[in-house]
């Protein structure tokens, strides 16, 4: 009888064996999968981001060969965390040509897919385990400013990479919730200075060509990566607390640009006085002479137009004003990143906040005329635009219309309705608190509520539910009669 029991019991496993191996050898003979773009699924960006790794830091190296409209060459080395099992790797790229990737030293198979690279290693990357990827590919400065990425100036190029755009220039994890830190590595003509965010670490020369090394101290997102190539002079300076200032120039217009660049100190000591210590190892200012139609809070190293300082059609005050707008980027934004890019409106909110404030004191209007001007037009913003924290997605072929007029004086307003509604002390206590315990990371809109009803000692839930998330605006504590323009509605 035991026999009769056993040989059953074999043939079951001998089938399953050859059953398992027939699988196998069917699976093998299948092509793999089409390789497909991903994302992490941001509200208004989708296919930003990729899943199953976390950056930890990026290498980047361009060679500049002295023309602004030719393709640089470029090696992207990028160290990461594997947090799932991943059987190919998703970079954001576009605009280049990739020549060849490797994954932790060895040759690695790859596609285009959209605006994606998809990376093929020759083995599984397990949850846990570090992940080495180096692609060499040219990067593109062809293409408008408008677009994003590279901007051509008189004399070389720029970075201007908000929101979308830094896989433009080099392959990323291009979303702001993952933050990283950098190293830039630019060889360019003798001639030529390059500058890149955080301290230069080595300038060495070799024939014709100079090749500049800086490095971040503290993590960075994507889209606030700034390298700069031109016939530049580099001022230096120092400011409060012994903090050290570079600024980025046109070469001849040093002396006549030096009465802004000699503003920064104060503007750097003003700003410590409400929120706290900066958070950088430098700060300084880029003035590029290019026509982008916007400046742009880049990490320790902000853009700015040469026209904003060298035209007469703007106030002093005004100047001053936008200075600080972008230099308030460095605590709101840069040091405390949004965790999505619906958390915009702390960002460009903030910002618009202290800008406000700074032109108050120089003579550009009061604080509250320029806010019960915002709250008259904040239901046609928020008509037009979306809430602060609900914004549309941006308009068909222009990315960067997200920035639209609710992100700034009307997130600035919810920042008023807020101190209004808490008190003076409260809302500065605030506003240290939350460049404080954020320092570095990435924060949201949940956060930010979460930490101001706790400083106010009762929950603001209901009261953040309508500034933020309504579409019509609530009444302004302490103001009953201020009024908001109903929008136009169609017929």
């Amino acid at each position: 009888m035991p026999p009769t029991i056993r040989r059953p019991a074999r043939r079951t496993l001998r089938a399953g064996v050859l059953a398992a191996v027939s699988a196998a050898l069917v699976a093998a003979a299948l092509p793999p999968p089409e390789p497909v773009a991903l994302g992490i699924g941001d509200t208004l960006f989708a296919q930003l981001g990729n899943p199953g790794y976390d950056v930890v830091a990026y290498d980047l190296a361009f060679t500049y060969g002295g023309s602004n409209t030719r393709p640089l060459e470029a090696v992207t080395t990028i160290d990461a965390r594997v947090t799932d099992r991943l059987e190919r790797v998703n970079l954001d790229f576009t605009h280049g040509t990739v020549h060849t990737v490797e994954v932790n030293g060895r040759p690695a198979d790859f596609a285009s897919v959209q605006e994606d690279l998809v990376v093929q290693p020759d083995r599984t990357l397990e949850p846990g385990t570090r992940m080495r990827v180096t692609v060499r590919h040219t990067s593109d400065p062809g293409g408008q400013a408008s677009t994003g990425g590279w901007v051509r100036t008189a004399d070389g190029l720029a970075m201007a990479n908000q929101a979308d755009a830094g896989h433009r220039v080099f392959p990323s994890n291009d979303h702001p919730s993952d933050k990283a830190y950098f190293t830039f590595r630019i060889t360019a003509p003798n001639e030529l200075t390059a500058v890149a965010n955080g301290l230069r670490k080595e300038r060495r020369t070799e024939g014709a060509n100079t090749t500049w090394t800086y490095r971040t101290r503290h993590p960075m997102a994507t889209e606030l990566a700034q390298v700069s190539i031109g016939r530049s002079a580099v001022p230096t300076r120092e400011g409060p607390d012994g903090l050290p200032l570079r600024d980025v120039v046109p070469a001849g217009d040093r002396d006549e640009l030096e009465r802004w660049l000699a503003k920064t100190p104060d503007h750097v000591a003003w700003m410590q006085e409400r929120v706290g210590r900066y958070p950088f190892e430098t700060y300084g200012v880029l003035i590029a002479d290019a026509n982008t139609g916007y400046e742009l809070e880049t990490q320790t190293l902000s853009l700015f137009e040469r026209a904003l300082f060298t035209s007469d059609s703007y106030p002093e005050w005004y100047v001053d004003s936008i200075m600080v707008h972008e230099l308030a980027h460095q605590w709101f934004g840069d040091s405390v990143t949004p965790r999505t890019w619906s958390d915009l409106w702390l960002n460009e909110g903030h910002a618009t906040w202290y800008e406000a404030l700074y032109a108050e004191e120089r003579g550009g209007g009061t604080l509250e005329q320029r806010m019960r001007e915002a709250y008259r037009r904040s239901d046609q913003w928020r008509a037009s635009g979306g809430p602060p924290a609900a914004p549309k997605p941006p308009s068909p072929g222009q990315k960067i219309s997200i920035f639209r007029p609710v992100v700034y004086d009307g997130s600035a307003l919810v920042l008023y309705a807020l101190r209004q509604e808490i008190g003076r002390d409260s809302f500065e206590r605030l506003e240290r608190a939350w460049v404080r315990d954020h320092r570095d990371g990435n924060a949201s809109t949940a956060d930010f509520v979460h930490l101001a009803s706790k400083i106010a000692g009762r929950d603001l839930t209901e009261f953040f539910q309508g500034w933020v998330y309504g579409q019509r605006t609530p009444p302004m504590p302490g103001h009953p009669d201020w009024q908001s323009t109903a929008p136009a509605t169609s017929r």
